[in-house]
């Protein structure tokens, strides 16, 4: 088991040094310099990086390589950097620190990281449409793509967690949520990567099975570590969640329930690669990564 976890790690890790070095490229400086000093900052923080590494590894079980998805992973991470920085503000959960630094308003103020983080919404595309091989099918990518960040997906979920604040929600209200602001964009990753990778109509469907279930556990996972985890584990304010009224898993069934339901989902994401024989040290070793993350905690 050590053998392997250091096996992944090692991975793990070289996917994520790839798409570090290409995402500072993407970045690099230039005008206004404030306006993308402000973008590289949350994308540059320290970060598992798990949706783009997720991308690139379904393109390459799918293709043997994972470099043709390496724009739609940057512009992955981009989506989830910005979507960051915008919850971050004081007129939406108004917190001062993510991953482990000050939150991008707290440094660049709520005008620039406003501005930012809608820059990095619609830089997203132009990378996977500039970069992306041309033999793959960019427009596929680009309209799942906005399809995650904006009503359907990210927004939508947004709204609909804000809304529910003020109410009690049932549990078919809270999937909503989490599936709309959390799977939608581990969905993304995996659909980009199969598409990227040529993958086949039944592989692409296991992945977004698989992307769904292993979305919700990390959701249900985040949930519980906000109340039972430190500031330098979680790397942004614990219980805020709990203070600002937001349901969460916790909330409605408790910590033990919450665990459980995450190890259930975690199973079950194991089981759909195994089903469809995906070999995949990064995608089994995700799910170990949750797994890990509520258990340590106990």
């Amino acid at each position: 088991m050590k053998n392997m976890n250091k096996e992944f790690e090692q991975v793990f890790e070289n996917y994520k040094q790839d798409i570090r070095q290409n995402l500072k490229r993407y970045l690099s400086v230039r005008k206004p310099e404030n306006l993308w000093k402000s973008m590289y900052y949350t994308v540059s923080a320290k970060s598992k990086l798990l949706r783009p590494v997720m991308a690139l590894e379904c393109c390459r079980l799918c293709s043997g390589s994972y470099e043709p998805a390496m724009p739609s992973a940057c512009a992955i991470e981009m989506l989830h950097s910005q979507s960051l920085i915008h919850d971050d503000l004081p007129c939406m959960d108004n917190d001062d620190y993510r991953r482990g630094q000050l939150s991008n308003h707290k440094v660049f103020g709520e005008a620039v990281a406003v501005l930012a983080g809608d820059a990095l919404l619609s830089y997203g595309p132009q990378i996977i449409i500039e970069h992306t091989p041309q033999d793959i099918d960019r427009l596929a990518i680009v309209h799942k793509y906005v399809q995650t960040a904006g009503a359907f997906g990210l927004v939508g979920g947004q709204v609909a967690d804000i809304e529910a604040e003020e109410t009690e929600i049932n549990t078919d209200e809270l999937n909503y949520i989490h599936e709309h602001k959390t799977a939608r964009l581990f969905e993304f990753a995996v659909y980009a990567g199969a598409v990227c990778g040529k993958a086949t109509p039944e592989q692409t469907k296991a992945f977004l099975v698989y992307a769904q279930k292993m979305g919700l556990a990390f959701q249900i996972s985040d949930d519980i570590l906000d109340i039972i985890a430190t500031k330098e584990e979680i790397g942004k304010t614990p219980g805020k969640d709990i203070l600002s009224g937001k349901k969460t898993y916790p909330h409605i069934y408790g910590i033990e329930e919450s665990k459980k339901r995450t190890l259930e989902l975690c199973e079950e994401a194991s089981n759909i690669l195994n089903v469809n024989n995906f070999d995949s040290l990064i995608l089994e070793g995700i799910l170990n990564i949750i797994r890990t993350r509520i258990e340590k905690n106990k």
